[in-house]
């Protein structure tokens, strides 16, 4: 059996599947393991199944509807049985070490869930398009570095979350934590998925030496349009609502009402107020509705996680204002 297995989604990605997967090729990546490929087409309609078939070695998943981000990467994931798994978008290529990089980070650390990869800009790969993502006590969430000199961010570190884009997880811990979330359906299940593994005593990382370069929404469009700013305001309030104990959420809900006016402002600016104020609604929706709250086991060890995450979420207030 080998011991990591590349899941990429992927949706209408014609475009973009054969620069994905050529740099996958064992000869590129010059690995010392062995990785199985699987690519879980979510009900595309062009021809990227055709794309697909040009790779013997590539496994092929063919969802007959389509089921968002979350549920095709669940999909991959359950059809694996290696103890790793790589998500990795369509609309990236790997630089080679990518995968043995991300391996050596999470194989030597029984305690950690994810490790994320090193994400450039497409047309600037001196630039960093995420180094993983922080979440702070306002309700925000940026990808760390976004648009800053890759040189700044050459250490490994903790981080609040990986980006599902290019990152790889221990695939014993979703047995015990859960897969993505497909209410989700795309955007924050990402964040969900890493904080539910921290209050189970998981960490993150950041691996520098794991790199991609990443095109960005080749699949949803534009950085702002109406589709990506409703679901992500809708997730916004679905993954507070999941993983803020009652506690934190009054403790935090003057600084999370600050956070959604400003961007209620800044989306009425953008001639995108009421696609945000649908997506606040749609995700109180889904808390009185289909949503589950996480229930925290081992009540004793869960109150020095939360304090410790709070403690985390408060500082990155500044992390985040500074980067805006």
């Amino acid at each position: 059996m080998n011991k990591v297995t590349i899941v990429i989604p992927n949706y209408n990605g014609e475009k973009w599947l054969r620069g994905c997967l050529d740099t996958l090729r064992p000869r590129f990546q010059n690995s010392a393991i062995t990785y199985d490929i699987i690519v879980v087409d979510d009900a595309s309609t062009d021809k990227s199944r055709d794309v697909i078939s040009e790779y013997p070695d590539v496994g092929l998943i063919a969802l007959d509807r389509n089921s968002g981000f979350s549920g095709a990467v669940n999909a991959g994931i359950k059809a694996t049985e290696s103890p790793y798994v790589i998500l990795l978008n369509n609309d990236t290529k790997a630089k080679p070490g990518f995968v043995q990089s991300l391996y050596n980070s999470i194989s030597n650390d029984n305690k950690c869930f994810s490790v994320s990869a090193s994400m450039r800009m497409w047309d600037r790969e001196e630039l960093m398009d995420s180094a993983g993502d922080v979440y702070c006590a306002l309700g925000w969430s940026r990808s760390r570095g976004k648009g800053r000199p890759a040189e700044r961010y050459r250490q490994s570190s903790r981080i609040f979350s990986s980006c599902a884009g290019a990152a790889i997880y221990r695939r014993d811990a979703f047995d015990s934590i859960g897969y993505f979330d497909p209410l989700h359906f795309m955007y924050l299940e990402d964040l969900d998925i890493c904080w539910r593994a921290l209050l189970a005593g998981y960490h993150n990382k950041y691996d520098p030496n794991a790199i991609v370069i990443h095109y960005g929404s080749a699949t949803t469009g534009s950085k702002y349009n109406s589709r990506k700013v409703i679901y992500s305001a809708s997730n916004n309030i679905y993954v507070l609502y999941k993983n803020m104990s009652a506690l934190q959420l009054l403790f935090n809900f003057p600084l999370l009402l600050a956070g959604f006016l400003v961007k209620t402002v800044f989306f009425i600016k953008k001639g995108l107020g009421k696609d945000y104020l649908k997506g606040i609604a749609e995700g109180f929706g889904k808390c009185i509705g289909k949503g589950r709250k996480n229930r925290y086991r081992g009540f004793a060890g869960i109150i020095p996680r939360l304090a410790y995450l709070e403690l985390i979420m408060l500082r990155n207030i500044f992390t985040v204002l500074k980067d805006t």
